[in-house]
C-alpha cells in the first residue's frame, strides 16, 4: 500500500466515524415570546433562566433583547 492510498483510506475512515450534528431549526419569535422576554427582563431574571423558559439559546435571547432595546442587566 503506497502513501497516497493510506492517506485516502484514513480520510474515508475519519469521515465515517464523525457523527453529524442535527440541524437546528430556527423558530420565529412570537408575540408571546417577546412579551415574556420583556417581562422577565424587567424582573431582573438572568439570561440563562430566560433562555430556558423560552426554550432558546442564551445567545439568541441576548441578541433579541438587544434588537428590542431591552436591558438584560441583573442590577
Amino acid at each position: 500500500m503506497n502513501r497516497t492510498s493510506m492517506v485516502m483510506n484514513m480520510k474515508k475512515t475519519k469521515k465515517a466515524k464523525t457523527a453529524k450534528k442535527a440541524a437546528s431549526k430556527r423558530r420565529e419569535w412570537t408575540k408571546d415570546d417577546v412579551r415574556q422576554l420583556k417581562t422577565l427582563a424587567k424582573q431582573k431574571t438572568g439570561v440563562t433562566k430566560i433562555a430556558k423558559m423560552l426554550k432558546r439559546t442564551p445567545g439568541a435571547t441576548t441578541v433579541k433583547a438587544h434588537i428590542l432595546g431591552v436591558s438584560l442587566s441583573m442590577r
